[in-house]
């Protein structure tokens, strides 16, 4: 090659997708830890969820490389990340949130795993909570009727490493080594190409939250193994939401979670039974939301 000539760009190994909105600066760090701390071809693509803070005109400016698609409105996480992935090209699909700092070689410990194990639909890696403990939503069993109800009645934080009580974010098995999941978090998730081809886009009913587990399900439906993947590190930085948007992200999460007993589980469940779940889920939102407001009046200095 003569001088001058530009350089043969790699094709990417791993397509990163972040799905943003109204979180600048945390996307900011978010796209330098990733740049920083990849070792292997990737290629990164922003979808824009109708931000106000003037996001995509920073990630443009700071990182030209970086694809960024303006969504008009904010139309949900899912109907975002599917537009991204569209727009993808490389072997590996990786779900980042802009909270999400990827340690060194992270990428490319999820990337290796999937090489070497082509029955491998999806990894997670040890994903680090703000206060340095591990991030449950990691590793995640799928929310059956029964681990809905040790949640909702608290057995699960007794007990949390007991294999029947704690199984929801598999609390009996060690932190420290790998092993099989129903499901990880989009928050930091890499797919493999040929089993999101097979399996098909995050369904949009979920406007927010539980896409993930139903991706997975829909993985393990399909045949496909999903793994976590501690050799794999990264740190999740959570901001303090507004009041408002505290609340949303509540109801959203309720919502999700009927959203999906009712596509997986309710056609298998007497009607009395569907009843009780969906009551005990609306029931956990209202105290929760009934806790939240009593404690915004006895905070100090309201």
């Amino acid at each position: 090659m003569e001088s001058g000539e530009p350089k043969p760009v790699p094709e990417p190994l791993v397509s990163v997708v972040v799905v943003s909105r109204n979180v600048k600066d945390l996307l900011l760090d978010c796209l330098t830890a990733l740049h920083q701390g990849t070792d292997v071809p990737f290629e990164v693509i922003v979808v824009d969820n109708a931000s106000k803070d003037g996001s995509p005109a920073a990630v443009e400016e700071a990182f030209p490389h970086v694809r960024v698609h303006r969504m008009r409105k904010d139309s949900g996480f899912g109907r975002a990340q599917n537009a991204g992935l569209e727009m993808a090209t490389g072997r590996f699909l990786l779900l980042l949130s802009p909270q999400v700092m990827v340690g060194a070689g992270c990428v490319g410990e999820l990337s290796d795993f999937l090489l070497v194990r082509p029955d491998i639909g999806a990894v997670s890696p040890r994903l680090i909570g703000s206060d340095g403990g591990l991030d449950e939503g990691a590793r995640r069993s799928f929310p059956s009727p029964g681990l809905a109800f040790y949640r909702l009645v608290g057995l699960s934080r007794l007990f949390p490493h007991s294999k029947r009580f704690g199984r929801y974010n598999y609390g009996h098995l060690p932190a420290d080594r790998p092993h099989e999941i129903d499901a990880g978090s989009s928050a930091c998730l890499m797919i493999r190409r040929a089993a999101f081809a097979k399996v098909g886009q995050f369904d949009t009913a979920y406007f927010m939250y539980g896409e993930d587990l139903d991706f997975c399900f829909r993985l393990r439906q399909n045949g496909w193994k999903v793994f976590y993947v501690p050799a794999a590190v990264a740190e999740r930085h959570s901001g303090r939401p507004t009041l408002q948007e505290a609340a949303r992200h509540r109801y959203e999460l309720h919502s999700s979670m009927w959203t999906f007993h009712h596509k997986h589980f309710a056609e298998d469940m007497p009607a009395f039974g569907n009843g009780l779940v969906w009551a005990s889920i609306w029931a956990r939102w209202a105290l929760l939301s009934g806790w939240s407001a009593v404690s915004r009046r006895l905070a100090p200095g309201d």
